[in-house]
C-alpha cells in the first residue's frame, strides 16, 4: 500500500518579509545616520524616486556614513 500523500511544508515567516522589514534592518545598521536615511527615503517617495531631487539628503547621508566609517561618530 502506498504511503499517504504528504502535505507541503508550511512556508516560514522569513519568506514573507516585506520591504518595510528590509528598511527597518537597514536603518538599524546605519546607527546614528538613521534619521538621514529616513529623510532620504521620504524625499524619494515624495519626488517619485527622483534621485536628482534628493541630492541634499544623499550628500548628508554620505557624509554621515563616511564620518561613521572613520570613527568620527558617537554610538
Amino acid at each position: 500500500m502506498a504511503p499517504p500523500p504528504q502535505q507541503p511544508p508550511e512556508p516560514s515567516a522569513s519568506l514573507h518579509r516585506d520591504d518595510a522589514d528590509d528598511d527597518d534592518e537597514s536603518v538599524k545598521q546605519l546607527q546614528q545616520c538613521s534619521s538621514l536615511y529616513l529623510s532620504l527615503q521620504e524625499c524619494l517617495v515624495n519626488s517619485n524616486r527622483n534621485w536628482k531631487s534628493c541630492q541634499k539628503e544623499v550628500q548628508a547621508l554620505k557624509t554621515c556614513n563616511e564620518r561613521r566609517k572613520n570613527g568620527g561618530g558617537s554610538s
